[in-house]
């Protein structure tokens, strides 16, 4: 926490490599929070990016206090969830245009390493409710208290936990029922 204090404080004065060190420590668990709420890889880069791009914009308005780790991964989830309002907003348009933005452009080393196990956690993730999938990705992923969930989701604390325990509830009876199947074959 003293490190991330002295990154942004020497970001502040103007240092470039402040920035890449802070993006180089975090990407990646905020690239795991992002696809385990939203299911897509590219979508998923593109938010973490996001929130960093944004994050690099606001460099005088940064306070060097108080964990940045969180503080991305709430900006990653406030993301996601704007994401997800405009994803619906759009929906009620034409179809037809969907088919122009999809893209042939996958990079070999995108997700290589993701086992099945990973696969099979992240397709029972997407089966869950999303606000049960972001109290389990905040507080698993992101290491989020409940309190602190509740006022990223402007819900009570009994709130989160209730929709923690039926997300865990609904994975592992997913979970079970695919290592059962995969047993039995």
């Amino acid at each position: 926490m003293i490190e991330d204090t002295v990154l942004i404080w020497k970001f502040k004065l103007g240092e470039k490599d402040p920035l890449r060190r802070i993006y180089a420590k975090y990407k990646n668990d905020l690239l795991k929070l992002a696809v385990a709420l939203l299911g897509d890889v590219n979508t998923a880069e593109d938010v973490v990016q996001d929130v960093f791009v944004t994050f690099a914009q606001s460099a005088q308005r940064l306070r060097p206090a108080g964990n940045l780790r969180k503080y991305l991964l709430t900006c990653v989830a406030n993301r996601i969830r704007n994401h997800r309002r405009d994803t619906k907003r759009r929906e009620t348009g034409s179809l037809d245009e969907a088919e122009d933005l999809t893209s042939d452009s996958r990079r070999p080393e995108q997700w290589a390493m993701l086992s099945e196990a990973l696969r099979q956690l992240s397709d029972a993730m997407a089966q869950i409710p999303y606000e049960q999938r972001e109290v389990v990705a905040l507080h698993v992923e992101g290491n989020i208290t409940f309190r602190q969930i509740a006022k990223i989701q402007n819900v009570s604390i009994n709130t989160v936990q209730g929709r923690y325990r039926y997300g865990i509830k609904r994975l592992r009876s997913m979970l079970n029922g695919e290592l059962k199947h995969e047993a039995d074959r």
